[in-house]
């Protein structure tokens, strides 16, 4: 806002009045205003800084709700980057049969670790109401069966950055939010038993540090493998082997039977009598 200082037509002369159709440089405002801005006239500098107050207020609050709002393929980037752990969504459907059985199927697929959340539910077309609903929610989408938004909601879903999804199978929309939430659940990680090793005797090597002389009495013993130190049957450390020897070699691993030398990364308190129990994490995607 401001108080008009001075008024310049094109031809560069002063003027007192500004008529409909005119053109003129104006100065005299607080700041300059983006292209397309509206200067609206009032009676004094009261009125003028309140409704400049207001009007800022409505378009910060219209920016910070926009940047909220997501793309369907921004959602699955999200979900892809473990950035959500449930989907808000608003279902609009042609029947009120479709509409149930798509409510019940997504439900179903809710779990205490993820979960589709029905926040809105209708029959009929996508309405306004429905744009700023999903508007006002974080990260929340419109999935639409055999619906389709038109004239005026297809021009509010793209000032209101509002994401709609529509189907024409309902096995098409409960697969893809099935994919989204598989992509929000952590996986199952199961170990895989490699191989184990005794401590003989120990070596301390300066500015290195302690070696471990071992026999692999089970499995195979690899270097990189994630290990447990077992002590008295406790686990004292959990880490990687660092380095595996075979006398003065370099080996990438060594089968049951045979001596080595054990390094751990990070940990040298190693005694005789402990035990290097080796293995593998492999992670398995969940299953809805």
């Amino acid at each position: 806002f401001g108080k008009v200082r001075t008024m310049t037509d094109d031809q560069g002369k002063s003027i007192q009045n500004l008529k409909p159709s005119m053109v003129a440089l104006i100065t005299g405002l607080s700041e300059v205003p983006p292209a397309g801005s509206v200067l609206i006239g009032v009676e004094n500098d009261s009125i003028a800084r309140l409704q400049a107050q207001k009007r800022a207020t409505y378009l910060r609050q219209k920016a910070l709700s926009k940047s909220t709002k997501v793309s369907f393929d921004e959602l699955s980037e999200m979900v892809a980057n473990k950035e959500l752990k449930n989907i808000p969504v608003v279902i609009k459907a042609d029947t009120q049969g479709s509409l149930e059985a798509i409510k019940n199927s997504l439900l179903e697929l809710n779990n205490e670790e993820v979960a589709i959340q029905v926040i809105h539910s209708g029959v009929g077309g996508i309405t306004e109401n429905d744009l700023s609903l999903v508007s006002s929610s974080e990260h929340a989408v419109i999935l639409g069966f055999n619906i389709r938004p038109t004239g005026n909601v297809k021009n509010k879903a793209k000032e209101y950055n509002v994401s709609i999804k529509t189907y024409t199978v309902i096995y098409a929309l409960i697969e893809e939010m099935r994919s989204l939430l598989l992509g929000l659940m952590s996986p199952i990680i199961e170990e895989e038993h490699t191989g184990q090793a005794e401590v003989r005797e120990t070596f301390n090597i300066p500015k290195v540090g302690t070696i471990a002389g071992c026999v692999v009495s089970d499995g195979v013993i690899a270097r990189g493998i994630k290990a447990r130190l077992i002590r008295d049957g406790v686990v004292v450390h959990t880490g990687e082997i660092l380095s595996l020897k075979r006398f003065k070699d370099d080996v990438k691993e060594v089968s049951k039977g045979y001596e080595c030398g054990i390094m751990l990364e990070n940990y040298n308190e190693i005694k005789v009598g402990d035990v290097f129990e080796t293995y593998k994490e492999i992670h398995k995607k969940r299953t809805l």
